[in-house]
């Protein structure tokens, strides 16, 4: 049997060449490599999505849309990067830790990779949708620290400059007005009537974050506490090799740092709180789970791979 092909759209950006990292190894497909001269090229770049088995879209969303229209054929699987097609019609969404996902992403043309916070926030609050435990009409209340990678790369040189403004050195809030782009994909996937006040925060270092969900006990159906919510996760995950619960003793004298997870692809989900209040942490490297760990698994799937292969666990 041929090797499928792979083509990677955006391969020069920082999600593209994530996952150019994870493949460029591998025996078990082909990667197929424009000239640097004609990336930009729409006609070489149509011939380049036509000629692949499966396509990477590391791209805005304007020209992820673009780069879709350009494939005439029935073979090409797309995987898409972006923010454009993750809540439209005719698309899968690529989190195959979801209930029925993995199945749906096995047999799909056009996969959405989610976003990375999105990924954070779903891992915790779908289960709990599901199971009846929390409301569709919750109002619920979100926070996130990530680092600058996540942000592209007018950040990344902003970040990495010799000469950098010296407000970098902090956390930064930013979509202070409450829009992040992510929001439409979190309200959707989770089963929510509305999306969460979310406020994320970006921090001086590349790579790596944590999205917390902050619950009042007595709001949540039935009799909810630490353990049972830990049984929960653990019922819901059990079996996965990339996400995972952690110990209820897991955070290191208290804390939970943001960047532990940087250079692997798992995911890892901490119950904390008292009787009344819980906190809900998932921390993962947004360049991993979140963005090009993600989409390589979801090639695996796709291409009948062992799911985990080539990912940093």
């Amino acid at each position: 049997m041929s090797k499928p092909k792979i083509y990677i759209d955006g391969k020069e950006g920082t999600t593209g060449l994530q996952i150019y990292e994870r493949l460029g190894e591998r025996e078990d497909i082909q990667l197929l490599l424009i000239d640097e001269d004609k990336r930009k090229d729409r006609e070489e770049r149509k011939k380049f999505l036509n000629e692949a088995d499966l396509v990477f879209l590391c791209l805005p969303d304007s020209a992820a849309v673009e780069a879709v229209s350009l494939i005439d054929n029935n073979h090409t699987r797309v995987i898409d990067c972006s923010t454009a097609h993750r809540t439209a019609p005719g698309w899968v969404y690529g989190f195959p830790e979801l209930a029925g996902q993995r199945e749906k992403i096995k047999t799909a043309r056009r996969v959405a990779n989610p976003g990375c916070y999105a990924t954070g926030f779903l891992s915790l609050a779908r289960p709990l949708v599901e199971k009846g435990i929390l409301s569709p009409q919750a109002r619920l209340v979100c926070h996130a620290l990530s680092g600058y990678t996540g942000a592209g790369k007018k950040a990344i040189a902003e970040y990495t400059a010799p000469d950098r403004q010296a407000e970098l050195d902090s956390p930064r809030h930013y979509a202070v007005t409450l829009h992040h782009k992510h929001l439409p994909e979190m309200a959707a996937v989770a089963g929510l009537e509305r999306p969460p006040l979310f406020a994320p925060m970006i921090c001086d270092y590349p790579q790596g974050m944590v999205v917390a969900l902050t619950l009042w006990a007595e709001e949540l159906e039935g009799e909810q506490s630490i353990e049972s919510l830990r049984a929960l996760y653990a019922d819901y995950y059990a079996g996965s090799s990339v996400v995972e619960l952690q110990s209820a003793d897991a955070p290191t004298r208290g804390f939970i740092g943001s960047n532990n997870l940087a250079g692997r692809d798992i995911l890892q989900i901490f119950v904390n709180g008292n009787q009344e209040q819980l906190l809900l942490s998932a921390r993962l490297d947004n360049l991993g789970k979140g963005a090009s760990g993600a989409a390589v698994q979801n090639m695996n799937l796709m291409l009948g791979f062992e799911e985990a292969k080539g990912l940093n666990l």
